[in-house]
This record gives C-alpha cells, structure tokens and sequence, in this order.
C-alpha cells in the first residue's frame, strides 16, 4: 500500500470557480522562453512565497493579480503579506512590473504590464527583454464573463435576377433607397432619390459610409412625418459631417516607451535602473515586518518614570 507523503507547505488553492480578469491593460502577462510546468518549480522560496508563486504560475493571461485580488484568492494571507512575496518574487527574478506607453490615433496612454516568469531570470535577461519591447504587444481587450448570444437575424432577401438593381446606381442613391426599409416613415420614391442623391454624395465624399448616414437621418426623427423627402434634405444641411483632412498613413507599429514600476511604491523608470525590480530607495530599506514586542523597553520606562517619583517625594 503506497502512503502519501505530505509537505509542510500550503499547497495553492484548486480552481474551484473562474478567475477574476483584471481590465483592460493589467493583469498576468507570461514571459517568453520559460521551460514546462514541473512539481519541482518554486522549491527553493519559503513557504509563502512557493504558495503565491504556484497559484501565480496557473493563473490564465490576463487573470488579475494585483494584491488586494490575490488577498481575496488567497485566505491564508492578507494584503501585506502577499505584498512581500510579491516583492521576494521579484528578487528572485520570476516578476516584473512595466509601464507602456501606447500611441495610436493621435493619443497617448500609459498601461501597466505584469510579466511573470515560471523561470526565475536575472537582471539582464529582464532589462534584455524590456529594453526594446520584446515580448511586449498591445493590451488585449478585456474579456467579459457571460457575454450574451447574437440574436439571430433572418437572412436578407436578395432580389431576383428580374429585380436586380442596374450597376449604375452611385452608393449615395443606394444608401437613400434604402432609408424606407430601415425606417418606414423615411420611404422615399425613385424620384426623391434622384432629387438628393447629389447632397448624399457629398456626405460620402467627406469619407462617411452608408451605415453613418442612415444613421443620421434615422436618429431623433418625430411620430409622424409629413414629408419624408423635405426632412431628409434638411437633415443633410444640418447634420452634414465636417471634412477632415486627408488621413495620415498609420506607422507599422505603435510607439511604446517602457518603464519598470518598482515591486514595492510603484515608482517607475528604465529597465536598467531597477535591478530586482526595486527602485534605489526600496533596496535599501528592509521590507516591512512585524512590530518588535516592547516588552523590555516599557519595563525601562516604568524604572526611570518610579525613580523620577522617589526622587521629587525625597525633596522638601
């Protein structure tokens, strides 16, 4: 009969119900180049540190691990406990915390990054892959649990070859055809359709679609309309779309500028200044433990505070 050999350390919680999904730009970011998952990973950190680093290392891409949600997944712990394995991870090079910059579309944000190694890495493998932005792509959108069913359209009736619309009709014609289908208090004839069709041309050379126009001569419209073709060419004077200017070539790739946060204040800059994730001021200072009992302290205070009373009870 085999027996089961028990470990003195806390095993990482089984996965009971779905992880939490951090937003959009956070959460768990695996690293590239780690070797497979083996019983032996995180045997040589302490106790605590090898339980948050083995549920760490199960957590999906993406899943949050921020220290008040790991506080939650984790009962054995509170938040500054699983702070300081976070920060002992982080020295033992399997954490890493990056600020990026993403630029796109002409604005600018900063997204914070959390790399995770099953493979501890030292310093310069992190500053190697973080210097030029290996391994570091756009923020994945997030994820929502639940998301509801497309209902089901009927598909379109397309027309039959006697019916099929000539080649000749411009989009601009099309899209205002079609406004009576989409709202029946919008059909238009043949002829008021050729009447507008030169205003909605317009429209679509200011590089609007058919679906933004209907759009916008569909929005707001009042119960009853008394002449559809009247409203259609007012709301193309008033809701004509402003013109922009030719549209600039998008780059390749987005800009990025990456900065290491510090494990423990958050404080960033370049991936070569924050050996072990700390920043200059953290590693000099020992992490935060608990209070020294004052036990001998107090028990000196109340000798000096009794010989100060023996001493103003001898004055006269």
């Amino acid at each position: 009969m085999a027996i089961q050999q028990t470990s003195s350390a806390p095993s990482a919680p089984a996965s009971s119900r779905p992880y939490r999904r951090a937003r959009t730009g956070y959460g768990k970011r695996s690293a590239s180049g780690q070797r497979p998952s083996a019983p032996t990973d995180f045997a040589l950190l302490p106790a605590r540190e090898r339980y948050v680093a083995g549920y760490v290392d199960h957590l999906p891409d993406g899943a949050a691990m921020d220290i008040k949600s790991l506080a939650k997944d984790l009962p054995l712990y509170g938040q500054m406990a699983i702070g300081t394995a976070l920060r002992a991870l982080a020295v033992a090079g399997h954490l890493r915390h990056v600020r990026c910059r993403v630029e796109s579309l002409g604005q600018s944000r900063w997204v914070t990054l959390t790399f995770w190694s099953r493979t501890a890495r030292d310093n310069e493998w992190w500053a190697l892959q973080l210097a030029g932005g290996a391994g570091v792509g756009e923020p994945e959108p997030e994820a929502s649990q639940g998301e509801p069913v497309a209902p089901v359209v009927p598909q379109q009736r397309f027309p039959e070859a006697s019916e099929a619309v000539p080649a000749s009709l411009s989009p601009a014609y099309l899209a205002l055809a079609r406004l009576g289908r989409v709202e029946p208090r919008l059909a238009l004839s043949a002829a008021d359709c050729a009447a507008l069709e030169s205003l909605a041309a317009t429209w679509f050379a200011r590089g609007v679609d058919a679906d933004y126009l209907t759009r916008a001569l569909t929005s707001g419209l009042p119960e009853q309309v008394g002449s559809p073709v009247g409203l259609v060419r007012r709301r193309h004077t008033d809701k004509a779309p402003a013109r922009l200017p030719d549209a600039v070539p998008a780059p390749d790739a987005p800009v990025r500028a990456l900065l290491v946060e510090c494990t423990e204040c958050g404080r960033p800059g370049p991936p070569g200044a924050l050996p072990d994730g700390l920043c200059r001021a953290c590693r000099q200072s020992p992490p935060a433990g608990p209070a020294a009992p004052d036990g001998p302290t107090a028990e000196r205070d109340i000798e000096a505070h009794m010989r100060l009373l023996r001493e103003k009870l001898r004055m006269p």
